[in-house]
């Protein structure tokens, strides 16, 4: 999948609008968080995300984690997924192109792709029906080629 590089101004840029628009304060706190985010690839849970963040020494509580994740989909910087199971997992979402995932139901493991075909059929299905599309988010569960292999 290609990744378009963004400077991450721009991210901090956005959330910082997001914050005051909503009244919000603008913490050093909050934007450690989003700065770890930004950084950071793949998919993370909020437990795994705190404890990665205080191990690094960013000084944020549990709540500010769990609030800072929920003000950053709200503004469309990260993107929270269920996966099958009953932990949301949360992947940045600004700077990169739209994506589904096939997740493993043996190991885990989530794998992205881009389907210009799925594209073209969600336009379709979207145009037939008078729908302004705004976003979408398909996920296939089965078994990855390493376990098959097991």
């Amino acid at each position: 999948m290609r990744i378009i590089k963004v400077d991450n101004s721009t991210a901090k840029e956005t959330f910082i609008s997001f914050l005051q628009s909503q009244k919000l304060r603008v913490t050093p706190e909050r934007l450690d968080l989003l700065d770890e985010i930004m950084t950071s690839n793949g998919h993370f849970d909020a437990e795994n995300f705190y404890s990665v963040v205080r191990e690094k020494g960013i000084k944020a509580s549990r709540a500010t984690v769990y609030n800072t994740l929920d003000l950053l989909v709200q503004c469309g910087l990260i993107s929270k997924y269920r996966f099958g199971d009953t932990t949301s997992r949360y992947e940045k979402a600004f700077g990169r192109p739209r994506h589904d995932h096939l997740i493993c139901l043996n190991c885990g493991e989530i794998l992205e792709f881009v389907s210009p075909e799925l594209d073209n059929i969600q336009t379709k299905v979207c145009k037939q029906h008078g729908f302004r599309f705004a976003n979408s988010s398909l996920q296939i569960f089965g078994t990855c080629s390493k376990c098959q292999k097991k």
